[in-house]
């Protein structure tokens, strides 16, 4: 099986997986650091930060692709700190790849340095999990929870698909050539997915998972018929359902969301309930005093009005937490997407 996002969400164009994504996922996470470490190299070298505080100058790293919800996050977050004038000179680099444990591996070796700080999130657990890179975020510096949202099940306007029990029939009927798309190996569409199957009474292991680096891509592969169905942020549909080319069938919040016309999967039936978390952390190494001021700074930018408008605009929930509350959670929700991906066999 295979995978976000991604997520908020992954790697480049299609990448397929049925079996076993391990493999195919390590087998280019080398080549793909040292690019990343580079091209970062050439940004860092280009816009030093040495003698700075946080306050003058804020790196914010999305872990992913342009477009995608940590790449929106991270975007977000520039706004609000530059226009509530909580930093002087708020910057966001992209250093997408293998589900954001690309960025992951330079932020854990950038020690010390407290003018960077990185986007993740739920997607991220999974990846390091699948992608079992060796680096996970007990080697970073926690820093705040941030926002939550849901994904959505949806298949093309004209798919003769309308509902879960409908899009589960014509999985089981043929699994391995009913082809899903979403995030990153290892990302929360892939998760969503996967526990589908297993209540369906699919092994997880048969699933056709393409996994794509963002919203525009899937509606793509959807309208072309690439893919068959596709689960991702309600974000990453929006247009296209507004447009009658996409219809939901399904979302992945444990109640009904106002505004998102779809029933959960919980009242449909599936015992499918999970979040798309995102949160924010620094790199090893930072001392008590820098560490205090990254959080004061991110809680002056979750309670300004910006923040607000930013949460109503893209139908995020508040679930921040800040601090020592955000890394007991983080020990959580490992714990929690540890024990998803062992159940199914991973």
């Amino acid at each position: 099986m295979p995978t976000p996002p991604a997520d908020d969400h992954p790697p480049s164009d299609s990448e397929r997986s049925t079996s076993s994504p391990v493999k195919k996922a390590v087998s280019v996470i080398a080549a793909v650091v040292g690019v990343a470490l580079v091209a970062f190299g050439v940004v860092d070298a280009n816009n030093s930060t040495a003698g700075a505080s946080a306050r003058s100058a804020l790196t914010l790293i999305a872990p992913a692709n342009a477009g995608g919800g940590w790449d929106s996050t991270a975007r977000e977050a520039q706004q609000a700190l530059r226009s509530e004038s909580i930093v002087n000179n708020p910057q966001v680099v992209n250093v997408p790849g293998a589900g954001g444990t690309i960025g992951l591996s330079q932020l854990s070796q950038m020690r010390g340095e407290a003018t960077t700080m990185m986007i993740t999130g739920i997607t991220m657990l999974g990846a390091i999990h699948i992608n079992g890179s060796g680096i996970d975020l007990d080697d970073v510096t926690p820093i705040a929870r941030l926002t939550d949202d849901y994904d959505v099940v949806v298949v093309p306007a004209d798919s003769p698909i309308n509902t879960i029990d409908d899009l589960v029939d014509a999985w089981r009927a043929n699994p391995t050539n009913f082809p899903f798309g979403g995030g990153s190996l290892g990302s929360l569409d892939q998760m969503i997915i996967a526990q589908i199957a297993g209540e369906a009474g699919i092994d997880p292991t048969s699933v056709n998972y393409l996994a794509h680096s963002g919203g525009a891509e899937l509606a793509t592969a959807l309208l072309s018929g690439t893919i068959t169905a596709s689960v991702s942020g309600y974000a990453d549909f929006e247009d296209q359902i507004e447009a009658g080319r996409l219809k939901m069938i399904a979302i992945s919040a444990p109640d009904r969301v106002e505004g998102i016309d779809a029933p959960t999967l919980v009242e449909s039936g599936y015992d499918v309930e999970l979040t798309n978390w995102r949160g924010i952390v620094a790199p090893p190494g930072i001392t008590d005093d820098e560490r205090a001021d990254l959080e004061a700074i991110v809680d002056e930018m979750i309670t300004s009005g910006t923040w607000d408008d930013a949460l109503e605009r893209n139908n995020w929930t508040d679930t921040s937490l800040i601090g020592d509350d955000f890394a007991t959670n983080l020990d959580e929700e490992t714990t929690v997407v540890d024990g998803i991906w062992s159940d199914l066999g991973y």
